[in-house]
């Protein structure tokens, strides 16, 4: 259906002194395409419930909330859409992937619950779809990991991100949190090809790190998405903030997928999934509550941003240094 093309992914590890890079292709140029963020909610402590919700719900966005919208072609899930969301959790819901770039993976003998049930999702509905994020148990090493996964229309695992920033932080009176006291951090930049686009990824805490995304784009990435889980503290703050910020910084399309909120659980979800165009405009949003988002991409506006206020061709990397380089 939509042909994959090359992908790319650039793993260090403590031990190597130096990052594997494989060839990068050139990006695809951007067409206009549809994208669906499913803000999920009626997630709970029964994994398979959470799956079977989160398939009916890939179900009505692929449906294009039966046909009162055009049919996406890309899907997304929120981060940690098949688990409570916590340090204590992670360890409980995590499931075994083995996912190695660059070689076909076989969903039939995949150790991993989610990723069957993403898979044959993808396929049926005939969708790209972003998996939002699993917790993740690495093969040999038993480190856990934020793991974002991507499928194609025919129900190919085509890549994967691993949250490369944890979210540790402490707001005196307001949230604490820890990722770090039983995840590991991920250690790679990763994007896939459509035939529509080159889509960067990211989940969650990475928004805050500029470098990922600057990075990403100078790479040829149009789009950028992040499945996310703010929190009601840090989202009023800088949820869309953020976004605006990594789309105008870098002239692209940029979007978060939340789930929604549910003050039944221990950790309170901001919400407000939302799409922002190139020039910061923001294009599409939703409010707290389980809901679709649709979002129309349009080249054109891209195209414009870029032609008219041209920073991707007026840096100044003889005077500081282009952050992309030397990965």
């Amino acid at each position: 259906m939509l042909a994959l093309r090359r992908l790319f992914n650039t793993t260090a590890t403590r031990t190597s002194p130096r990052p594997y890079i494989r060839a990068m292709s050139s990006a695809p140029a951007l067409k206009p395409f549809n994208l669906a963020l499913i803000q999920l909610g009626q997630v709970g402590p029964d994994k398979d419930a959470n799956l079977k919700h989160a398939r009916a719900m890939i179900r009505k966005a692929a449906s294009g909330d039966n046909g009162a919208k055009p049919k996406p072609d890309l899907v997304v899930l929120p981060e940690c859409f098949n688990s409570l969301y916590g340090h204590v959790h992670f360890p409980v819901y995590a499931e075994t992937i083995s996912y190695t770039p660059g070689q076909s993976y076989d969903v039939a003998a995949s150790e991993s619950q989610s990723v069957k049930m993403l898979s044959a999702a993808a396929k049926e509905e005939g969708v790209w779809l972003i998996g939002g994020s699993i917790p993740e148990r690495e093969a040999g090493t038993g480190k856990l990991f934020n793991t974002a996964t991507v499928y194609s229309p025919k129900g190919d695992l085509v890549a994967i991100h691993r949250k490369v920033h944890l979210f540790d932080i402490d707001i005196p009176g307001k949230i604490k949190f820890k990722e770090s006291e039983t995840l590991s951090a991920g250690n790679s930049i990763n994007y896939f090809d459509t035939e529509f686009a080159r889509i960067g990824l990211g989940i969650c805490y990475d928004v805050r790190f500029p470098e990922l995304a600057m990075t990403n784009a100078r790479r040829g990435c149009q789009v950028l998405i992040y499945p996310s889980a703010f929190n009601t503290t840090t989202g009023p703050l800088h949820w869309e903030l953020l976004q605006r910020a990594r789309a105008v910084d870098n002239q692209i399309f940029f979007a978060m997928c939340s789930p929604a909120r549910d003050l039944n659980q221990s950790y309170h979800a901001w919400g407000h999934s939302m799409v922002v165009d190139p020039m910061g405009k923001v294009i599409a949003e939703t409010e707290h509550h389980e809901d679709i988002v649709y979002a129309q991409i349009d080249p054109k506006v891209f195209e414009d941003a870029r032609a008219g206020i041209p920073v991707t061709t007026q840096r100044r990397f003889d005077v500081y240094p282009d952050v992309s380089k030397g990965l």
